[in-house]
């Protein structure tokens, strides 16, 4: 069983300083309160589409901001996978790391399917892999990879093995957007479900909160909404709608043993799919 914490934190843009004081606290007590896995949102030092992306974002592994995380990691032993703004060479990336209890970094992505309004900010992403850890096989993704057409970004790190997928997101809305007429989060539950059920395995994505105040999006709010979903495809946990919605949610998640792999998957949801038609008798 994996005790699983989910940061669902404000991140104010352009505030690195801030927002990496912030997670290192709520990493601390999340750890104090049993967790061996922790997740935080996109783009934690700088916020989405910030553009103190161009001046501010570091590189990974040795950069100040990945450096911070890794220290925090190791001083509270616990495995933190975290949204950065990544800078390599001339170009920024819209970045994520897993990190282990001793500090090192096991994986590292570039998200791949990043929205049109926020391709001046971040160059195209140029991987995609799993890592095995002692509680399983993990993937990672950056929120709109997950609906990548097809969801093929989600999909093949089921076919790499991922036996749960961790998503740092930064889930935004218009300033008057109304969640009693329009409640959020469908997408996400479209998008994680069907992948979820069809590879037996679990998603976590998890969003930060606050205003965006600089950037393309300037004006809209982030609002949380975190979401895990288990291997039935079901949500198992929501996080509360808001700006000021900062949360530590936890959950514990058992992993699955793979059903199958390779072109297995296919034939192993057909078996399933004949298991939950309809009996139909003879009248």
């Amino acid at each position: 069983m994996l005790a699983l914490a989910l940061i669902q934190m404000r991140v104010d843009g352009g505030e690195p300083e801030a927002n990496l004081e912030r997670a290192a606290a709520r990493i601390a007590t999340a750890s104090a309160q049993g967790a061996e896995v922790v997740v935080l949102p996109e783009a934690l030092d700088l916020g989405w589409t910030h553009p103190s992306a161009a001046t501010s974002a570091q590189p990974i592994p040795d950069g100040r901001t990945a450096r911070r995380l890794r220290d925090t990691a190791r001083l509270n032993h616990v495995w933190v996978c975290s949204g950065l703004v990544e800078r390599d060479g001339s170009s920024v990336f819209n970045s994520s790391i897993l990190i282990d209890p001793t500090g090192e970094v096991v994986l590292h992505h570039r998200k791949l399917n990043e929205l049109e309004i926020g391709q001046s900010c971040y160059a195209g992403g140029d991987r995609l892999a799993v890592a095995t850890t002692p509680w399983g096989v993990v993937g990672m993704m950056i929120c709109s990879d997950a609906f990548a057409p097809g969801q093929v970004i989600a999909r093949t790190l089921g076919l790499l093995g991922a036996q749960i997928i961790l998503s740092p997101c930064a889930w935004a809305v218009p300033a008057d957007h109304d969640p009693v007429g329009e409640p959020y989060g469908q997408l996400w539950q479209d998008n994680y479900g069907p992948v979820a059920r069809d590879f037996r395995l679990w998603i976590a994505g998890v969003s930060n909160v606050g205003p965006l105040t600089a950037g393309p999006w300037a004006g809209r709010r982030c609002i949380g909404c975190s979401l895990l979903v288990g291997p039935d495809g079901l949500p198992v946990l929501r996080g509360p709608y808001g700006g000021d919605a900062d949360v530590i949610l936890r959950a514990n998640v058992e992993l699955e043993p793979r059903p199958a792999r390779g072109d297995g998957w296919v034939r192993w949801r057909e078996d399933q799919f004949r298991r939950e038609m309809p009996r139909v008798g003879k009248a």
